[in-house]
């Protein structure tokens, strides 16, 4: 995947100097991470968007492997209402703990999109997981009632990468800010500009912007690359 310039909308809450280096040539096949992939509320982990993102996520962070999975409610073709982000986290944590035994030694990386990013995040708070980094897709902050969803993030000490598009409604970025400044693990925003809850951007911005939505996710990709290489 090609290189892109920072992000004008990147944000940390860390002062260290990035790291440029690209993942995929300078690590060691040993440092090559696992990582599990949670899908949305929505949307099974066949599902197109999830697909399209594991593959590019895979190859920008030179993967061992990205594993996927259903959460029951969903599995074999079902679409139930999905229970309580709590409820799911025990199923999760088996997958990700089956992962950790194929591949010993293997640095353990979490993403999630939406709800499955949450999840995810409840699941790295656990000790006995040990996870590199987490990587939140469009981070559900705000709930169903409006109120914000921070406990989970406020609890994390592991290094916290954000994706979210500035048009999401479920997570206004201001109130995210203000969340990343009293998260204790180190973090960092990447906005994609006129991007939705699931990073669709409207085709007049894309033309007032010069730019595609390939690119668009593209630049995402890489600082969630970037990122993760510091954190390995």
């Amino acid at each position: 995947m090609a290189s892109s310039p920072p992000s004008k909308r990147m944000r940390k809450n860390s002062s260290k100097e990035d790291d440029t280096r690209d993942l995929s040539s300078s690590s060691p096949e040993k440092m090559a991470p696992v990582l599990v992939f949670a899908h949305g509320a929505g949307a099974p982990s066949s599902s197109d968007w999830m697909v399209r993102w594991k593959d590019m996520l895979g190859k920008a962070l030179n993967a061992v492997e990205v594993v996927t999975f259903d959460y029951p409610y969903i599995s074999g073709g079902k679409r139930r209402t999905p229970p309580k982000a709590e409820k799911l986290v025990e199923f999760h944590s088996d997958i990700v703990k089956k992962a950790l035994a194929k591949y010993p030694g293997h640095p353990l990386i979490l993403a999630g999109k939406s709800m499955g990013s949450r999840v995810s995040c409840m699941v790295a708070c656990g000790e006995e997981i040990g996870a590199s980094a987490v990587v939140c897709l469009g981070y559900p902050l705000k709930g169903m009632n409006g109120t914000i969803r921070d406990e989970t993030l406020l609890q994390l000490k592991i290094p916290t990468m954000f994706v979210q598009g500035s048009k999401d409604s479920l997570c206004p970025l201001e109130k995210l800010e203000a969340v990343r400044k009293n998260m204790k693990s180190l973090n960092e925003l990447h906005v994609i500009e006129g991007g939705d809850h699931s990073f669709k951007i409207g085709k007049k911005h894309l033309s007032s912007e010069g730019t595609t939505q390939e690119e668009a996710e593209d630049r995402a990709v890489q600082a969630i690359a970037a990122f993760v290489f510091k954190a390995l």
